[in-house]
């Protein structure tokens, strides 16, 4: 699908502000409410806007500890990656999990209460995983950045 320059500003919009006013968007992006409105079905239907979310304060909701888990597989085979990716879908403290080029296969990303958290779903989770050889955890300090806009 080709995105035109008044989609990407839609988009943009949309991405800083997901619970704006269809007005408010046709009036933020210089377009007539039912213009707008019609992009905006477009968008999503063409899959383009996946959905909407709420972004939230991780240490208000008591996960203020983002690890993340370098993990090294036994293999590369289907049924391994296929066994792996299935079971890590499961884990419930998993936000995102990367199937990576370089030295770890795969890459999660983990927010938990605390380190004694993190040991929880370590042992409850993690360390059930199938084919799993090696784990390499981090412990992010602080936050620099989070976002979830693109650049459109």
């Amino acid at each position: 699908m080709q995105l035109d320059a008044m989609d990407c500003r839609i988009l943009q919009v949309l991405q800083r502000h997901g619970r704006i006013s269809n007005a408010d968007l046709a009036d933020a992006v210089h377009l007539s409410p039912s213009a707008c409105h019609r992009r905006v079905q477009r968008l999503e239907a063409d899959g383009v806007i996946a959905g909407y979310a709420a972004l939230l304060d991780l240490r208000r909701v008591g996960r203020p500890t983002t690890v993340f888990v370098e993990i090294t597989l036994a293999g590369q085979s289907d049924e391994i990656l296929d066994a792996f990716e299935r079971e890590v879908a499961r884990v419930p403290d998993v936000l995102e999990c990367h199937l990576m080029a370089g030295s770890a296969d795969y890459l999660l990303k983990i927010v938990a209460a605390d380190t004694e958290d993190f040991a929880r779903i370590h042992r409850r989770y993690l360390s059930r995983l199938p084919g799993v050889v090696q784990m390499q955890s981090s412990f992010a300090l602080r936050t620099v950045l989070r976002t979830t806009a693109v650049q459109v």
